[in-house]
């Protein structure tokens, strides 16, 4: 079940093609979600509801040929709250909408539904870009799922995401990418070398671990290969992506909020905000009680930030 929240913008529409896309290959029902933002002290006008109708009604007609099953809705609220609060209640497999990438100052002043429904999220969610250029640009790209990355650094969210990106993988015959980031040496306030000690043994153990992965994965007759870079886990998932024409990353996130949030950050939120192709961010998986597992492994705590 796809629960497809859409604010009619162009991102939105490009999302909608993936709803369509998705709802296809899996036979799934999806619920079309518009809320009308409403914040203390802002009301919104009729005006807005007669507009929105018409819309809702026209993405629902859009969806009906490749969805099994397709519902609208129009709600008032503030919208990452009612998404989530729509998703839990129709128990989705997955929340899928556009995100207009905004950084910097725009971002502070705007904010993103997308990054908050990713904190609060009851299931994985999907998150389009919108891109650069004329109006009509979604329309001639065409959505294929060729090549998927899933960054990985073994800790719990991050072997969620990676089932996620093997099924996906499985289903549409794609190629995967293990992209371990190897972050910069850190000192203890000392300036000893003993935190350099503790990363190595981290990394070691991790690229064990790594191995037991592309086994199992390549065991489930999925081509996959590993890739190992430098640097700043953001900057670095996104080179790689931009590089590798990728079409979909696949990666885990903590949902960290409020002060650990502030003082942390995530990485997928920093990533979907630029990324070149979609984002499956995973907080919480959702996959079937009788699904078996790819791969398998003893999890053993990891103080390494995702």
């Amino acid at each position: 079940r796809v629960l497809f929240a859409t604010d009619f913008s162009t991102c939105a529409r490009h999302a909608e093609r993936y709803v369509a896309f998705l709802s296809k290959a899996y036979g799934a029902t999806v619920d079309v979600v518009h809320v009308l933002a409403l914040y203390p002290g802002v009301y919104p006008a009729v005006q807005d509801h007669l507009e929105t109708d018409k819309s809702l009604a026209d993405a629902v007609r859009r969806l009906q040929q490749p969805a099994a099953s397709v519902t609208g809705q129009q709600l008032i609220g503030i919208p990452s709250v009612q998404i989530c609060e729509v998703a839990m209640r129709y128990d989705a497999s997955l929340i899928v909408l556009g995100t207009h990438g905004r950084t910097g100052l725009e971002r502070i002043l705007l904010g993103s539904t997308a990054e908050r429904v990713l904190t609060m999220a009851p299931c994985p969610v999907l998150t389009v870009r919108e891109r650069n250029g004329s109006e009509g640009w979604h329309k001639r790209v065409p959505i294929k799922f060729e090549h998927i990355i899933v960054p990985i650094d073994c800790s719990d969210c991050s072997i969620d995401a990676l089932e996620y990106g093997i099924q996906i993988a499985k289903d549409f015959s794609a190629s995967l990418t293990l992209l371990h980031v190897l972050e910069p040496v850190s000192y203890g306030n000392d300036f000893t070398l003993g935190h350099t000690v503790e990363q190595g043994q981290l990394d070691e153990r991790i690229d064990s671990q790594l191995r037991v992965c592309l086994s199992a994965i390549q065991s489930a007759g999925v081509s996959v290969r590993e890739v190992i870079r430098g640097g700043v886990p953001t900057d670095s998932i996104l080179e790689f992506a931009h590089a590798s024409a990728c079409d979909l990353i696949v990666m885990g996130t903590h949902g960290r909020r409020e002060i650990s949030h502030m003082l942390r950050g995530s990485v997928a939120e920093a990533v979907l905000r630029l990324a070149p192709c979609p984002v499956l961010a995973v907080r919480i998986s959702k996959v079937s009680p009788h699904h078996q597992r790819v791969v398998r492994m003893e999890r053993e705590p990891m103080t390494r930030a995702t």
